[in-house]
């Protein structure tokens, strides 16, 4: 069956930029020691983990969110930097100040990502590629770090566009490519599609883009229920999704690894204090308040436990988050294990003005 053609005849125009191996680059733009060396963010003690590789540590498989442990077996002249995370926002913003040169509507994705939709775009330039290239020169000029981009009518497109000759690469899928594109596409390189899900689908024997557009809605559904709609569409080149230019956030969190495992409840209250800090300072800023509190513990066998409530109104500050997070502390009391991670989210989201009248506490 002949790929099905993009009737629309006036699409969208979305760039997606993607900030190459971000925190890295600032690393090595900030400290030329480090340039041409294989370069890991994050912390290098045993329970660390990676938050990021230069392109040199990558050429020996060293991966963001791989366990620090691991990123050195793999290539044991690994340079660790710890992250400077202040400096990766401020650069960010620069970032996304060149984005609103161009266009109104764009949607952070990270602080090294984002969409934008330049249907219309301010500058008046004549094509979304030219905006593109417009966009990765200023952002090199203006901060001497090298951006992807990827240009197409729709999000999914975009974002295998981005990455489709990473690092400064700038890609075109055209409506008349889309849908052939997407049929040679490996299932791994599905925006959407996670580790497990792709496991999922090879067991089914869909392994590109031809396979899954091959695969009935009905049969995709029985398989992987909600999603199921999604992964039909992109299979023919199809994401209706905007590009928005106000994300709503869902949650605000927090959490830390420990150096030695701990079981005793005061000491997890010592080590929750500073995430409290944080979290409340990140709603402060943000301008928003939440009405449900989660707690989360990773124990030294990598289970997870979490404790949740949620009151009637939101939390007006930090001794009432203070308060429901120790009151879930101790519903979790005593621990089966010893914990080696603690975390605190705060989700329920409002803007602190439209939150009403300030709690003191979490209402149960």
């Amino acid at each position: 069956m002949p790929p099905e053609p993009d009737t629309n005849p006036h699409p969208r125009k979305i760039i997606h930029i993607d900030m190459d191996a971000f925190y890295a680059s600032v690393e090595q733009r900030d400290d030329p020691a480090l340039r041409g060396r294989p370069v890991a963010v994050g912390g290098s003690r045993e329970r660390g983990v990676v938050a990021a590789a230069s392109y040199e540590a990558r050429v020996f498989g060293v991966r963001s969110a791989m366990p620090s442990v691991t990123a050195r077996r793999r290539c044991p002249d690994l340079v660790f930097v710890k992250p400077r995370f202040e400096v990766y926002r401020a650069i960010s913003e620069e970032i996304r100040a060149i984005f609103a040169e161009h266009t109104a509507i764009i949607e952070p994705v990270a602080l090294d990502e984002a969409y934008l939709d330049v249907t219309e775009n301010l500058q008046g330039l004549p094509s979304a590629t030219a905006v593109a290239r417009a966009i990765r020169a200023a952002i090199l000029e203006r901060t001497g770090l090298v951006a992807s981009a990827g240009v197409s009518y729709n999000k999914f497109l975009a974002k295998v566009a981005s990455d489709h000759r990473k690092p400064d690469a700038l890609f075109v899928i055209t409506p008349a490519m889309g849908p052939s594109f997407v049929e040679t596409l490996s299932i791994g390189r599905f925006h959407g599609v996670g580790p497990v899900t792709e496991a999922r689908m090879r067991a089914l024997g869909i392994e590109t883009g031809r396979d899954l557009r091959e695969r009935p809605l009905e049969e995709l559904t029985a398989h992987f229920g909600s999603a199921a709609a999604y992964y039909h569409a992109v299979a023919r080149g199809i994401d209706e999704r905007p590009v928005r230019a106000h994300r709503v956030r869902k949650s605000i969190g927090a959490e830390t690894t420990f150096g030695d495992d701990t079981a005793d409840r005061t000491v997890l209250a010592e080590r929750l204090a500073p995430i409290i800090d944080r979290v409340w300072q990140a709603s402060v800023a943000k301008g928003v308040r939440g009405r449900t509190v989660t707690l989360k513990l990773k124990l030294s066998d990598f289970t997870l436990m979490t404790r949740a409530r949620s009151g009637p109104a939101p939390i007006g500050d930090r001794s009432g988050l203070e308060r429901a997070a120790l009151a879930l502390l101790d519903e979790a009391m005593p621990l089966r294990r010893s914990a080696r991670l603690i975390g605190l989210s705060l989700s329920g989201l409002g803007e602190a003005d439209a939150a009403g009248p300030v709690q003191l506490g979490l209402e149960i």
